[in-house]
């Protein structure tokens, strides 16, 4: 099928079947003569299933991650009225997606703030503020959210993250890390996200916010002496030039500074030779123990 058809078939918009084609990497049409994207039958019959189960409040990233047999089994759970074992967090991202629907931005703050307190900042950050992003981004791809609606959020989440921070003990010990996006790259939530966690840790953290060109990265990383550059890619962000930025960058900076890439955006880059991919939060501790394993006597 042409993508009009799918369009027509599914009830899914053309702009979300190509967000999803570039964020998940399904589905993955064909191109006919004219370089036109057409779709084989098996995609627009998963496509279906998926269109039905996120009607029943599923989400897709979880669902694209599903196989075949795992998808109807899911269907005929709903079919059935039966619902499959929630995430722990799911009540609260619901009601987070509904309150910023809502325009209620007291309630908002209150719940995000309260949900912080509960489990504490590393917890919140890694078992709800990344499972939530992703629920926000597919909301607006979706067409769920308008754009303002997805500034508020984000908005909101940044001023907690930035309050947390602030009151965490000053950073002092190593490895100090550098933080930042190249130019083109908007969204921050990540590396703030990626800065609490390491902050938390005792890291050095020093953030120079977003879109940062390639040679003033490079000069931060002289002037603060920097361990560690690590930078930023979310879904949004072309995968193709991924690769390309991370090896200029690496040709820019001392041998003895590590280059770390985390985000979505980073998961999906090919070639990205000179940095350390980071697939999660918990895989950036990880790389931050391994750094101090190797210098012991740095903290």
């Amino acid at each position: 099928m042409p993508i009009g058809s799918v369009e027509r078939d599914t009830g899914l918009r053309k702009d979300t079947l190509r967000v999803w084609e570039r964020r998940y990497g399904f589905p993955r049409p064909d191109r006919d003569d004219h370089g036109e994207r057409i779709y084989p039958a098996e995609q627009v019959e998963r496509l279906r299933l998926v269109k039905q189960l996120i009607d029943r409040g599923h989400r897709p990233g979880r669902l694209f991650a599903a196989s075949e047999q795992e998808l109807a089994a899911l269907c005929r759970s709903a079919s059935a009225g039966v619902t499959g074992e929630p995430h722990p967090g799911e009540s609260l991202i619901r009601r987070t997606i509904d309150l910023v629907k809502a325009n209620d931005i007291g309630a908002l703050r209150q719940t995000l703030n309260h949900a912080m307190m509960r489990q504490g900042l590393q917890s919140f950050v890694i078992d709800l503020v990344v499972p939530l992003n992703q629920a926000v981004g597919e909301a607006w791809m979706n067409g769920e959210f308008a754009v303002f609606e997805e500034h508020l959020y984000t908005e909101q989440l940044t001023s907690l993250l930035r309050q947390a921070i602030g009151n965490l003990p000053p950073g002092g010990g190593r490895p100090r890390i550098l933080l930042t996006t190249v130019p083109d790259e908007q969204h921050a939530l990540g590396l703030l996200t990626a800065e609490v966690v390491l902050a938390l840790e005792g890291a050095d953290c020093i953030s120079l916010g977003t879109q940062t060109p390639l040679f003033d990265i490079q000069m931060a990383a002289r002037a603060y002496q920097a361990d560690i550059v690590a930078l930023s890619f979310s879904a949004a962000f072309p995968a193709r030039r991924v690769g390309p930025l991370i090896k200029r960058l690496r040709q820019f900076l001392p041998a003895t500074v590590e280059l770390w890439a985390g985000g979505a955006g980073a998961q999906r880059a090919t070639q990205a030779t000179g940095a350390i991919l980071l697939a999660s939060l918990p895989a950036a501790l990880a790389a931050l123990a391994t750094w101090r394993g190797r210098r012991p006597a740095d903290h």
